[in-house]
């Protein structure tokens, strides 16, 4: 029997995973949930298939042995929620019986809110989606949504390729609109993102290494080509519509004559399995089984979206609106325009503008017969997880790239679109496998090293992403709640202002800040600027806002055009552009004095979560240095090379610096001083939150004397923790 057909048959006749009989969901608390689902991908059929898939490869090497319960506890953490275990979370894996531990931290991780915040990430980076982008931020906070209601991901990946409307109304158009819904790139971008195959190069030629021929190329395009971006010059707008003529023309430009070239018919290169092929009617009979449950969690994802306003009812609003600010037969040109911008978006964001020929694409993309979609995103979810692919680079399947364990990929992207294209449960399925927790390889010999890792014997080297790195840095210095009491670190600060000059009348002194590594503060109209003026935060590289997510849907599901139409109603075109030029004139006129203000501030900081943070972050940032992609650039990918600036911001910034800190509110600061001295424990402790293990002989000896050579025991301490926050260890996945 051929593996692929075993091993599916292994999953059908029930298995056994190393935990359970299969992979369940589970409460917080680590107990199983009543709405686990039933049919799931059994973590030992895939350990099976690739130990069956290494035996026909001729590979005779033994397997690492499986990591210890602690590098465990903090590889899971890190790689599902973000983050290092906290001291209290490792008390509380290992007070648990050994068997069913590992297991019981899956279900947990998964069912922790982190869980969402962390691979909200993982999916802006696949989609490119930029917060500072046109609609942006409203996807990326809609991707949030989407996996904490556990939509599919064939449905999510449907949305983000047909949708039409407003940026931010309509969170998927994001998608479109970062390439300017522009048709060349978009053939592209959607292949590689969504399918894993590099066609932009057949752009402009046949591809010289790849079956695709330009035309395929064109034809590819041609679903995107009578979609248009739109920005309304009046409300500045920005949406997508459905134009009737289509720009992608065959032949190219300069190729034959331009009389004869004409508007290509959409076509779908990629091939599809037949609907009678034995593969296609299993998954569709085991896709079937699951509807059910499914449904129950659509529909809920469904009922928590309110229905948007009745174009016409808007319309007939307006005109009412209208006529109390203007007289009859006398409305502005400029408002009857802008009504009929409003009139193109409509007032349910575009919604109802539907693109034919994309959602056409968007069904063939998913379907359960292109094997391209499933093995494509499975290939990606293995590689974040056990860190390398099936096939590498991850966007680049082809017959000159075929991946290594053809027949393992296979089984897990079958069971993926069987499982309904469930992502908890393709996650769930990969942590609980064998090779997920095996080590890494210890071996001296590169080749022989490389090729253990190649056979996924042992798992290759990987550091922390920046967003973990950032944010396992504040859990073990404590540093998402206050650990000072307040007033205990009270410092003075100066900080560099503008102040205005010549006010204008009737107005306090307005003050500009002016960018500082030392601080900035903004004065209120009217205020001294001295310390009790109100407070700006200084522009650092390690902080940002932290962005709601549930509120960035819902300010973007209320705007309405129609308060911009309003205001318009008693200005024209000209007044519009004459108030304009005067502010800016006045800004102009406007002289500004340097000053410097002292000010009191109670250095307690507080860190909020990176994957919270818009991203991606300034240039300068912690999480760019680290290795947050741009997300502009098709195909790029997390730059995880070392660097001296790295090296430099862990040793001297505020992040690490305030991390490595003692606070009185800490269960450190009693180990160090009081009745309860106690060094060695106090070293063990810095050690278990730090590195998530306990200390050698040596290595506890050596702390203790650090501790107790310094000034003050806790200086020692800040000293310990500095180090352990700078070695290695401290930045590799375990």
């Amino acid at each position: 029997m051929p593996l692929f057909l075993s091993a599916l048959l292994a999953v059908t006749t029930g298995h056994q995973s190393i935990a359970s009989d299969e992979t369940t969901a589970a409460s917080t608390d680590g107990k199983p949930s009543e709405n686990a689902p039933s049919r799931l991908i059994h973590a030992k059929s895939i350990d099976d298939a690739l130990t069956q898939e290494n035996q026909l490869r001729g590979v005779t090497h033994s397997a690492e042995a499986a990591v210890s319960d602690l590098a465990f506890i903090r590889r899971i953490s890190l790689d599902l929620i973000g983050r290092i275990p906290s001291k209290a979370e490792v008390d509380e894996f290992l007070s648990w019986p050994e068997g069913e531990r590992r297991q019981r931290m899956i279900d947990k991780r998964m069912n922790d809110e982190r869980f969402v915040d962390r691979w909200t990430m993982f999916y802006a980076d696949l989609l490119r989606l930029r917060a500072n982008s046109e609609g942006g931020a409203a996807a990326i906070a809609y991707v949030h949504r989407s996996l904490s209601n556990n939509v599919p991901y064939d449905e999510l990946c449907r949305q983000f390729i047909s949708k039409n409307g407003k940026a931010g109304a309509v969170p998927e158009v994001a998608f479109i609109l970062g390439d300017g819904a522009d048709p060349m790139a978009m053939a592209g971008v959607t292949a590689q993102v969504f399918m894993g195959v590099r066609v932009a190069c057949a752009q402009c030629h046949d591809h010289p290494f790849d079956v695709w021929k330009r035309k395929d190329f064109y034809e590819l395009a041609a679903f995107y080509g009578k979609t248009r971006r739109v920005e309304s010059q009046f409300t500045r707008t920005v949406y997508t519509t459905e134009a009737d003529q289509s720009l992608v023309l065959w032949p190219p430009e300069g190729v034959g004559k331009m009389e004869d070239r004409k508007p290509i018919t959409p076509r779908f290169p990629f091939e599809l399995l037949p609907e009678d092929h034995p593969s296609v009617v299993r998954l569709n009979a085991r896709r079937k089984a699951l509807a059910e449950e499914k449904a129950a969690l659509l529909a809920q994802h469904q009922s928590a979206l309110k229905s948007d306003e009745a174009l016409d009812d808007l319309l007939a609003d307006s005109d009412a609106k209208v006529e109390r600010s203007t007289r009859k037969g006398d409305r502005d040109e400029s408002v009857e325009e802008a009504r009929s911008e409003v009139r193109k978006i409509g007032a349910a964001g575009g919604r109802n503008l539907e693109s034919e020929w994309r959602t056409e694409l968007a069904e063939q993309i998913t379907s359960p017969r292109n094997r391209y979609f499933s093995r494509c995103f499975v290939n990606r979810v293995w590689s974040e997880l056990t860190g390398r692919g099936f096939v590498n680079p991850l966007d680049d399947f082809s017959q000159q790239n075929p991946p290594s364990h053809p027949q393992t990929l296979d089984f897990l992207a079958d069971e993926f679109v069987a499982s309904g294209y469930d992502f908890r449960t393709l996650v769930r399925s990969i942590v609980s496998s064998q090779v997920y927790q095996r080590g890494h390889s210890s071996v001296a010999d590169e080749k022989l090293r490389g090729e253990l890792e190649e056979s996924f014997l042992a798992l290759p080297s990987r550091r922390m992403n920046s967003e973990a790195l950032y944010d396992s840095i504040v859990t073990a210095g404590h540093l998402f709640q206050v650990k000072h009491p307040a007033g205990k670190n009270m410092k003075t600060v100066w900080a560099e202002t503008q102040v205005m000059k010549q006010p204008a009348a009737g107005q306090g002194l307005a003050v500009n800040s002016l960018s500082g590594s030392m601080g900035q503060a903004m004065a209120s109209p009217g205020s001294s600027g001295d310390a009790s003026a109100e407070q700006a935060p200084a522009y650092n590289l390690e902080g940002a806002i932290e962005l709601d997510f549930a509120g960035i849907l819902e300010d973007s599901k209320d705007a309405d055009d129609e308060v911009m139409v309003e205001k318009m109603s008693a200005m024209s075109t000209e007044q519009i552009e004459a108030e304009r030029m005067l502010m800016k004139a006045q800004e102009n006129s406007y002289a500004y004095i340097e000053r410097f203000t002292r000010q009191l501030l109670d250095d307690n900081p507080v860190f909020g979560s990176s994957f919270r943070m818009a991203s991606p972050a300034d240039p300068e940032h912690f999480l760019r240095v680290f290795g947050q992609p741009e997300r502009v650039q098709l195909g790029e990918t997390r730059d995880h090379a070392p660097s001296m600036r790295q090296a430099l911001m862990l040793l001297n910034g505020r992040l690490s610096h305030e991390a490595a800190r003692v606070g009185e509110l800490e269960p450190t600061y009693e180990l160090l001083s009081g009745p309860k001295q106690n060094i060695s424990k106090a070293v063990e402790l810095a050690y278990l939150e730090i590195l998530t293990r306990i200390p050698s002989a040596d290595e506890s000896q050596e702390g203790v004397a650090m501790v107790k050579d310094s000034v003050n025991p806790q200086d020692g301490m800040a000293d310990l923790r500095w180090i352990l926050l700078n070695c290695n260890e401290f930045r590799f996945v375990p």
